[in-house]
């Protein structure tokens, strides 16, 4: 194990370059004991300890003033359940690593979300999910989990012990470092990708038939227009013939139009804000149908190069055609002009305490800006119109809400700050952002 004096090279920014720290030491343990051993150092020297992975979080969640913990050297798959398909993986192993060495054994996640550069304890702790009705999000397939408590315990969680289980899949950093995952697995399998632009009313009014009748159903839709891209992707039945993007298809679609153009077309957006409408409008109608058919992580990912800062709220389904009614109303009222396209996913309900999913059949809603542009008014505008429908904000994506709130959001709120005051009654785990959302 190392560590690292802080200094102008220790400083840690996190991807959407929205939040920072200065610790006093960065540790890069590479197993469970040097984990604990770090925690318990610190807990003696009434150093605060926060786990890092990705960064890929928008909110301050792995911000420290004391010891970060850089979780790169605990990695890789540690054990395989062949008769389960229960895979268990270090907590800093990345998703863009794992997939493919899943499918290299021949099992997959059964969902994701679009992007794969977070670790596997960052995804979960903040909740991380992909779409599809029937499909919860990334910590509703974990079946187990290790995790160092705040005086340097090792504890293993299983469903068997329901309160800690309930609580520690989606447990914001607070209850102490997550070292490993268990996660439920599924044989690998092809996704045929369906994409196509839609107008906006079209898919709102056939909405319970395009999310109930797909596997995974998303929409992304550009403001100011009526304009949208609609995601179906479905698993095809057993031998069926992988069929992916053409190399050419792929470089033109998603790294030319949707990452370089796109680039170019938030740099004008900057300086230019009222070209923006104009410019959502070609974008909408310069969208092509495609198909194709590939492995589940090929399908699910998309490259993001073009950096934004985001904000995402859950809301419950049949909200859904309000809510977007309400901020198309607020952007065209108010001055604020939006490049990037809203994105609309769906989930099913779990039962994680902390989870957005908690016991609730969800849209989600997710509004970006480009990250040299101010987005503060923008999402202001817009939380307030989640607040009005029940809305839960994703736990690694900006948003202003304290605990008073949330505790109106989730009815196991106070049974997980219970959970909390036992594993970690001296807030070694604390941070600004934590005090913030759980008092």
């Amino acid at each position: 194990m190392t560590t690292t004096a802080t200094g102008t090279a220790a400083r840690w920014t996190n991807w959407g370059r929205c939040a920072s720290a200065d610790p006093v030491a960065v540790a890069h343990p590479r197993s469970t004991a040097e984990v604990a051993d770090v925690v318990r150092s610190a807990a003696a020297n009434g150093q605060r300890v926060k786990a890092v992975g990705a960064g890929h979080s928008f909110t301050p969640i792995a911000v420290t003033d004391g010891v970060m913990i850089r979780m790169d050297h605990i990695g890789g798959i540690q054990h395989v359940d062949r008769e389960t398909g229960h895979v268990t993986v270090g907590a800093g192993m990345r998703l863009r690593d794992l997939n493919p060495a899943l499918h290299q054994i021949g099992l997959a996640l059964p969902n994701m979300g679009d992007v794969d550069p977070q670790s596997m304890s960052g995804a979960t702790s903040t909740g991380t999910h992909g779409t599809g009705a029937r499909l919860t999000g990334i910590a509703g397939a974990i079946v187990g989990l290790e995790i160092v408590t705040g005086d340097g315990t090792v504890l293993t969680v299983t469903p068997d012990d329901t309160e800690l289980f309930g609580a520690a899949r989606v447990g914001l950093g607070a209850l102490g470092i997550v070292t490993s995952l268990t996660f439920a697995c599924v044989p690998s399998f092809l996704l045929h990708a369906r994409e196509e632009p839609m107008l906006l009313p079209d898919v709102i009014g056939q909405l319970d038939a395009l999310v109930d009748e797909n596997d995974h159903f998303e929409f992304y839709w550009f403001p100011h227009t009526d304009r949208a891209l609609v995601k179906r992707n479905n698993r095809v039945p057993d031998g069926t013939a992988r069929k992916p993007l053409s190399r050419a298809r792929f470089l033109l679609d998603d790294e030319v139009l949707s990452n370089g153009l796109f680039e170019v077309v938030n740099r004008i957006a900057k300086h230019q804000r009222g070209w923006v409408p104009r410019l959502n409008a070609i974008s909408g109608r310069a969208l092509s149908p495609r198909e194709y058919t590939d492995w589940s992580y090929d399908v699910f990912v998309s490259p993001r190069r073009v950096r934004f800062r985001e904000m995402e709220y859950a809301v419950p389904r049949a909200a859904l055609p309000d809510v977007l009614r309400e901020i198309d109303a607020w952007v065209n009222a108010s001055d604020e002009t939006v490049s990037f396209p809203i994105e609309v996913r769906f989930a099913a309900p779990d039962d994680i305490w902390l989870s957005t999913g908690y016991d609730r059949e969800n849209a989600y809603v997710a509004v970006h800006q480009y990250h040299q542009m101010d987005y503060r008014r923008y999402f202001e505008g817009v939380e307030a119109i989640f607040g009005e429908h029940e809305g839960r904000p994703h736990w690694g994506k900006l948003h202003t809400l304290d605990a008073d709130t949330l505790r109106t959001r989730y009815p196991r709120f106070d049974d997980f700050r219970a959970v909390r005051d036992r594993l970690d009654p001296q807030r070694t785990f604390g941070n600004a952002y934590l005090e913030r959302v759980l008092a």
